[in-house]
């Protein structure tokens, strides 16, 4: 009974291993789509500035693919953590686990209940936007109304905006890390001495969330990195277009 105890728990401990070492190479690449849309974007800016109105519809098409791939791999990341954490061995060691299945009912599962449609609305709606921009600053792009301005006044996957430990604004965070169970995101060195200070494992800070935090489990996370900078970005046009509307609003009062 103890040998299998042991062997269960041996293999289970090199699932977990493999599953992390492959939602990090997942989530590498999901930086990697995410900085490639964001080229697109530049692109089809400057092809707008060029009047060059076909190629950017093909930028944007392109842009969509992408982002149907970068959602594929959000489900993908969450499937491997979930697998990673939740495996069980079969009792006998001759039985073999169908991990490709695993995997994919896992994937069908988590796109079932996932919210990543809104996020890539938001994101392909940016894209427009600052090609819209281009030629129509100021001006609300055609067919634009209150779910829209909802929908793109959402921070994306990010699930706090402030760290809750040292106050700082997410954006303003110099060494953010990323709870691998509940998403939040504190700055690194005062969740540290958070953790410390509660013996190595302690309830996550923000208000309500149920998760325990240790220090093995806060990843710093590549398409974290990218995600705070588009929400620097998004938040720099947004002042930009509303130094805009001020201007305009002062040249219609002279």
């Amino acid at each position: 009974m103890a040998s299998t105890s042991s062997r269960t728990h041996g293999i289970a401990g090199r699932i977990r291993t493999a599953a992390t070492n492959l939602y990090s190479d997942n989530q590498s690449l999901l930086g990697d789509i995410r900085k490639s849309f964001n080229v697109l974007k530049e692109v089809a800016v400057d092809l707008e500035r060029a009047n060059q109105f076909d190629k950017v519809k093909e930028i944007e098409n392109a842009a969509v693919e992408l982002l149907a791939t970068c959602e594929h791999c959000m489900h993908l990341s969450s499937a491997i953590q979930y697998v990673g954490d939740n495996y069980e061995p079969p009792p006998e060691p001759s039985q073999l686990t169908d991990f490709e299945k695993l995997l994919k009912n896992e994937v069908a599962k988590q796109k079932a209940k996932s919210s990543s449609t809104t996020v890539n609305h938001s994101m392909i709606r940016q894209f427009r936007e600052a090609v819209w921009n281009v030629h129509h600053a100021g001006q609300p792009m055609p067919g634009d109304d209150q779910e829209d301005i909802v929908m793109t006044s959402t921070d994306g996957n990010l699930r706090n905006t402030t760290c809750p430990v040292s106050g700082k604004a997410i954006t303003d965070l110099e060494d953010p890390v990323c709870s691998v169970d509940c998403k939040h995101i504190y700055q690194t060195k005062e969740i540290m001495h958070y953790l410390q200070l509660k013996g190595g494992r302690g309830p996550c800070p923000i208000a309500g969330c149920p998760k325990m935090l240790q220090a093995d489990k806060l990843v710093r996370d590549p398409l974290l990195l990218v995600e705070i900078q588009e929400l620097r970005d998004m938040r720099k046009h947004q002042t930009a277009d509303t130094n805009v509307i001020e201007d305009f609003t002062e040249l219609d009062e002279d």
